[in-house]
């Protein structure tokens, strides 16, 4: 099957997966609902629409909770954070490489670092404005990365055709914060979250039980198969930027294939490797090099890939593109990097007078490390975290 092109818009061959979606404008209607305003004088999403911005948090009160808990890290849990970059200078699809740098079983070892590295970079990113942990498309330029975070989710909403009763599948759900913005949205749907991290599913009980919702959250690995879940158990699914952790994407596939009912309709969007990407280019391959542990990414996988293993499990694809407008995400790229460079010479400073231990200038120089080779890899269209398919389980 033809890859799809780094642009936002597909080639020829995979225009028939757009244009049979009876939800292929969720998309465009998003951008533009916050757009039209922006044009007379911006106004932020959280004035727009009160439902979503009931769902956020208290940056003041996540940010304290967070430097706190950061504050108070043990040695060991600094050094199995650091330890556990290894995983990511390694790739799903060099197994030869996974057993010589972590053993024969390699994957318990992948899981191991995969709890450390999480345990503490959900709470680095807390400190800024990727609490959800992921820079999402660029829906609109005049937004802030949070406001285009919330317009992604309404139109992950709008492609499963989410409504009022439905049960939902959140794969890779990390604090619960994306759950608890589609509870909020759509009243009466339920989210069910699985995430490898103790800490972050606490963390998502918590917050989802302090607005009153019903969602659910459970600690999983979701390379250990199978789902805790019944056949046809849900209405839809979605999940955003985990599945280069998978290690088997068609076995992952057909599980969530088992587990949604007939007809339901599937959201992904993820990192890939574009068409113009070269791994036999050196410049290409440094970039990657150093791009792969910043964004936390272990497997490279195409979109190519992607369709052939949903379809594979039996799912039809009917949308396959990048979401961000104009196909580049580097502009919030670039806010984020900007926001946490800043920051960290505040923190730099804070250590030197020992006003903050040690360990906070180790932490915030890996988390600053190569933001600006993210950046050139999105312009250079090599590679993008906001490759969107959404498709169907047939009926």
């Amino acid at each position: 099957m033809a890859a799809v092109t780094h642009t936002s818009q597909a080639p020829p061959s995979l225009a028939h997966r757009i244009s049979d979606s009876s939800d292929n404008t969720s998309l465009d209607n998003e951008k533009r609902r916050i757009s039209l305003p922006a044009r007379r004088g911006h106004q932020p999403v959280d004035e727009l629409d009160p439902l979503s911005r009931a769902s956020q948090p208290s940056r003041l009160a996540t940010f304290r909770a967070s430097f706190r808990y950061l504050r108070n890290l043990t040695q060991k849990q600094v050094d199995d954070y650091m330890a556990s970059y290894i995983i990511y200078n390694l790739d799903w699809a060099d197994e030869s490489a996974m057993i010589a740098a972590l053993g024969p079983n390699y994957r318990d070892r992948v899981g191991e670092c995969l709890r450390a590295y999480y345990g503490v970079i959900n709470h680095l990113c807390a400190l800024g404005s990727v609490e959800k942990m992921y820079i999402p498309p660029v829906m609109d330029h005049h937004a802030t990365v949070l406001e285009n975070q919330l317009l992604y989710e309404r139109a992950i909403a709008g492609a499963i055709g989410m409504k009022d009763g439905d049960k939902i599948l959140d794969l890779g759900c990390g604090r619960g914060r994306v759950a608890a913005h589609m509870a909020t949205a759509n009243p009466g749907v339920q989210v069910s979250g699985i995430n490898i991290d103790p800490n972050q599913i606490q963390q998502a009980k918590e917050f989802n039980a302090d607005r009153g919702l019903l969602n659910e959250f459970i600690v999983k690995d979701f390379n250990d198969l199978p789902l805790p879940f019944k056949d046809g158990q849900f209405d839809g699914f979605y999940q955003i930027q985990a599945l280069s952790l998978c290690k088997d994407l068609g076995a992952l596939f057909k599980e969530i294939y088992r587990v949604v009912k007939p007809g339901a309709r599937i959201s992904l969007l993820d990192w890939v490797s574009l068409p113009a990407y070269d791994p036999t280019n050196e410049e290409h391959l440094a970039l990657m090099k150093r791009v792969k542990p910043l964004i936390g990414a272990v497997g490279t996988p195409t979109p190519a890939i992607f369709e052939r293993e949903l379809e594979g499990a039996g799912f039809r694809v009917i949308r396959s593109e990048n979401a961000s407008q104009g196909g580049l995400q580097a502009p919030l790229i670039d806010k984020v990097d900007v926001y946490f460079r800043t920051m960290r010479q505040v923190i730099l400073g804070l250590v030197k007078v020992k006003c903050l231990p040690a360990h906070f200038k180790t932490l915030i120089d890996r988390l600053c490390l190569d933001g600006q080779a993210f950046v050139k890899m999105d312009e250079m269209r090599l590679i993008t975290t906001s490759y969107w398919v959404v498709a169907e389980k047939p009926q």
